[in-house]
C-alpha cells in the first residue's frame, strides 16, 4: 500500500488531497504546527485534526516523529522551509519528497479531470461543477480550496471528497506557478488578473496550460467575457460568455435578491437559470460549471436545476444573514478584481449603504498590489450622490484594518492605513482603524437598516471567528 505523510496536512489545499487519498484506499499521515501545541497539552484540540482523524488520517506534532522510512514519501507546500524537522527526518532516511503540485499532477492522470484555472473565482467553480455533477447522478470526486457549505454542515472540513465516478474536479492554483503540471481532460481559463504576480508571467503560466491540454487532444475552456483570458480560446463552441459565438451563452441578466437569473443558450437549447448567489460574476462562474458539465455529458436542462440548489462555497460572498435591519456578508476577496466583485455583488442586493471592510495580507502583496486596489475599489464604491435601490442616498464607506502578518522576516514599509490615505486623496469615503475588533465596533455603530456590512480578508485563519463576532455585535446592536 501506498503510504504519505503531508507536511502542513491541516493547510486547505493540503488536507483536500490527504482526504482524497484516503477515500482510495492509501495510507495518509500528516503533521502541522497546531497539532504538536495540542500534544504538548498547550491548547485544546483543533477541530481540523478532530475531522482529519475522524476521515482516517493520523496526525502527529511537526517535530519529525511521524516520518518513517517505511513512507512512499512525504509530500510538502511551497512554503514549508528547508528547516522543517519532518522535511530534515525525511531527507535523513532518505524518503521521496513530492511537491504538493507534483502529487495533484499524478492523480490528475489517474483520473478523469476537471481542473479549474484562473486568478478568481477558482473554489466557487470547481464546487459548482461538482454539485453539478453530484446532482447528474456521475459520483464525481473533488479536491477545492474552500469548503462546500453543505458538507461543512455534515461536520467535514468539506473541501474534499473521493466519489466512485470516474470524474475529478480539482481547483487549480496559479500563484506558485506549478498550474504548468497539469494535464486534465478538461480546463479551464475562468479570468486573468494581476495577483500574486505581474502580469507577463501569469500569461506565461497559463499558455503553458493551455499548450498542455492542447498537446494532449484534450478540452479547453475559456471564458470570452475576460479580456485577459479570451486570448487563450481555441474554439468558441467550447467557450462561455456572453457572445452568440461562444458555444455557452449567457443572455438576459437580472438581479433578485441575493439571486441572479439569466437564460442560458447552448447550440439551439434556450434554457433559464436561476442561482442563489449575487453578482454579474457569479452569472460567468455559472456558465463556466455548465461548460464544464456539458463535456461531462450532463444536459443543459440538468445544469440548471442543480445550479437553483446551489448551496454555496464557505467564505465566498457568504451571506451570513441579516440581523437588526443590517445584512453581513463574509467573503475571501483579496485581490483587486475581486474585492471590485465583492461590492459590485453586495450593491445589487443591498436597499442602502454597503459598508466594506478589508484586512489585506502580506507586506509585500499589499505593496505590490496598491495601485490596483486602490483604483479598482474606487471606481467600485458608490459616492454621496448615488441612489441605493429605495432612492435613498447610498454613499458606500470603505474600512480597513492593519496588515495580516503571518510571521516570517519582511520589510514593514506599508500599512493599510496608506490604503485608506490613498482612495479619501480620490474623494472615497475610506477610514483605517488599525484594530479590527475596534473597526468592527465602528460598523456596527454606523450601519443602518437596509445596510450591508462586507468583510474581506483571505490567508488569516481567524478571519471565520472575526466574522461571528461582528454578528454578535449586530446581534446585540
Amino acid at each position: 500500500m501506498e503510504s504519505y505523510f503531508f507536511i502542513g496536512v491541516a493547510g486547505v489545499g493540503m488536507s483536500a488531497i490527504g482526504q482524497y487519498l484516503v477515500g482510495r484506499g492509501v495510507d495518509v499521515r500528516g503533521s502541522d504546527r497546531q497539532f504538536g501545541e495540542y500534544l504538548a497539552g498547550n491548547c485544546e484540540k483543533p477541530r481540523v485534526m478532530e475531522q482529519l482523524e475522524e476521515c482516517g488520517i493520523k496526525c502527529f506534532a511537526q517535530d519529525g516523529s511521524g516520518v518513517s522510512a517505511d513512507l512512499t514519501a512525504v509530500v510538502v507546500s511551497t512554503a514549508i522551509e528547508d528547516s522543517n524537522p519532518d522535511l530534515k527526518r525525511a531527507k535523513e532516511l532518505g524518503v521521496a519528497v513530492m511537491h504538493r503540485s507534483e502529487m495533484l499532477a499524478k492523480i490528475s492522470k489517474e483520473a478523469k479531470t476537471i481542473a479549474v484555472s484562473g486568478t478568481s473565482g477558482k473554489s466557487t467553480v470547481t464546487a459548482m461543477i461538482y454539485h453539478i455533477l453530484q446532482y447528474a447522478g456521475l459520483q464525481p470526486s473533488v479536491m477545492t480550496g474552500a469548503g462546500l457549505v453543505n458538507l461543512q454542515k455534515e461536520g467535514k472540513i468539506g473541501n474534499a471528497v473521493s466519489g466512485s465516478g470516474e470524474w475529478l474536479v480539482v481547483e487549480a492554483d496559479e500563484s506558485d506557478g506549478t498550474l504548468v503540471r497539469y494535464e486534465p481532460e478538461v480546463g479551464l481559463i475562468l479570468n486573468v488578473d494581476k495577483d500574486h504576480k505581474e502580469m507577463s508571467e501569469l500569461q506565461e503560466i497559463f499558455g503553458k496550460f493551455r499548450d498542455n491540454i492542447l498537446n494532449n487532444g484534450k478540452t479547453l475552456i475559456v471564458n470570452d467575457a475576460h479580456p485577459l483570458a479570451k486570448p487563450f480560446s481555441q474554439d468558441r463552441h467550447n467557450d462561455f460568455g456572453t457572445e452568440s459565438y461562444v458555444g455557452v451563452q449567457g443572455i438576459d441578466f437580472r438581479t433578485e435578491g441575493p439571486s441572479i437569473i439569466f437564460r442560458c443558450r447552448h447550440n439551439n437549447e434556450l434554457v433559464k437559470f436561476t442561482v442563489p448567489l449575487p453578482g454579474r460574476h457569479n452569472m460567468e462562474n455559472a456558465l463556466a460549471a455548465t461548460a464544464a458539465a456539458l463535456q461531462a455529458g450532463v444536459s443543459l436542462r440538468t445544469c440548471a436545476d442543480a445550479l437553483s440548489s446551489f448551496p454555496g462555497v464557505f467564505r465566498r460572498h457568504q451571506i451570513l444573514g441579516t440581523f437588526n435591519g443590517v445584512t453581513l456578508v463574509d467573503d475571501f476577496a483579496h485581490n483587486p478584481a475581486k474585492i471590485s466583485a465583492s461590492i459590485l455583488s453586495a450593491q445589487s442586493f443591498t436597499k442602502g449603504r454597503v459598508l466594506a471592510w478589508f484586512q489585506p495580507h502580506g507586506f509585500g502583496p499589499t505593496r505590490f498590489l496598491r495601485n490596483d486596489l486602490v483604483e479598482f475599489i474606487n471606481k467600485a464604491l458608490r459616492g454621496s450622490d448615488a441612489a441605493s435601490a429605495d432612492g435613498e442616498r447610498a454613499a458606500d464607506t470603505m474600512y480597513f484594518s492593519e496588515i495580516y502578518y503571518a510571521g516570517g522576516t519582511v520589510t514593514r514599509d506599508i500599512s493599510a492605513g496608506d490604503l485608506a490615505n490613498d482612495l479619501v486623496a480620490l474623494g472615497a469615503d475610506a477610514r483605517y482603524i488599525e484594530k479590527r475588533d475596534e473597526c468592527a465596533k465602528a460598523m456596527v455603530a454606523d450601519a443602518k437598516p437596509g445596510d450591508t456590512i462586507l468583510l474581506m480578508g483571505a490567508r488569516d485563519p481567524s478571519l471565520e471567528k472575526f466574522a461571528q463576532s461582528v454578528q454578535k455585535l449586530l446581534e446585540n446592536a
